[in-house]
């Protein structure tokens, strides 16, 4: 089944325009990982998605519903849910507070405060403190785990492992299984090509706002996406 359908979608920041006529598709309980040097429009996409940017499309559905100048709240209500770029956390609250907030809508599902403690156990022992006094891959499991508090069927990770050492990368990309367990389909924003591919059911590369190429990890060559990332 498919989740998302999106069929030649613009999106714009005042009268600039960040996107160009993007084609994108997303299957149930599927991982899609989009690729890109900065600047190609990748945030851009999925802050369209999320109703966070203005943009229009011949087609942007959600399980075959327009979701179309619909509100970021009444998106995460029907099940879409992003972690941001830069984590975003709330400052002034604490580790359980901020996990917490992302379950305010009251979506029913799986994911619970105890849940979330077992899948990143460190967090546990970090709910009292504030989003402030966290490293930074704590700050991305916190910002993960508040996203799944929303029991989300589609979740978006933006930049997923920037500005995180790799032995942080490895341990949030080991959760992902188990987020993908619950049907869970994820569309990973991803500077790094190697972690992209490892992850990935199919791929998109973005180049300028524009789909430059899409494909399998299999079925793609390193020459295929060294061309369309850098646009050689």
């Amino acid at each position: 089944m498919t989740l998302l359908d999106v069929q030649s979608l613009d999106a714009f920041y005042g009268d600039f325009q960040a996107l160009f006529g993007v084609d994108f598709s997303l299957g149930e309980g599927e991982t899609v990982a989009i690729i890109g040097s900065n600047g190609a429009g990748k945030s851009t996409f999925l802050r369209a998605l999320t109703g966070l940017v203005a943009s229009n499309a011949q087609k942007l559905a959600y399980r075959s519903a327009s979701i179309a100048n619909m509100a970021p709240s009444d998106i995460v209500r029907l099940g879409i849910a992003m972690v941001p770029e830069g984590r975003r956390l709330f400052p002034s609250l604490s580790v359980e507070e901020n996990l917490q907030m992302g379950s305010y809508l009251g979506r029913s599902g799986t994911w619970t405060l105890d849940r979330i403690y077992e899948l990143f156990p460190v967090l546990r022992n970090r709910q009292n403190v504030a989003g402030t006094a966290l490293s930074g891959g704590e700050q991305q499991m916190t910002a993960i785990g508040r996203a799944l508090m929303s029991n989300p069927n589609v979740l978006l990770f933006d930049e997923l492992s920037l500005g995180l050492a790799p032995i942080i990368i490895k341990d949030i990309y080991s959760s992902l299984p188990e987020i993908k367990e619950d049907g869970v389909a994820l569309i990973v924003v991803e500077q790094d090509i190697n972690q992209a591919l490892q992850v990935a059911d199919r791929v998109y590369c973005f180049q300028e706002g524009r789909v430059s190429l899409t494909g399998t990890p299999k079925d793609l060559t390193r020459e295929q996406i060294t061309r369309a990332y850098f646009g050689q």
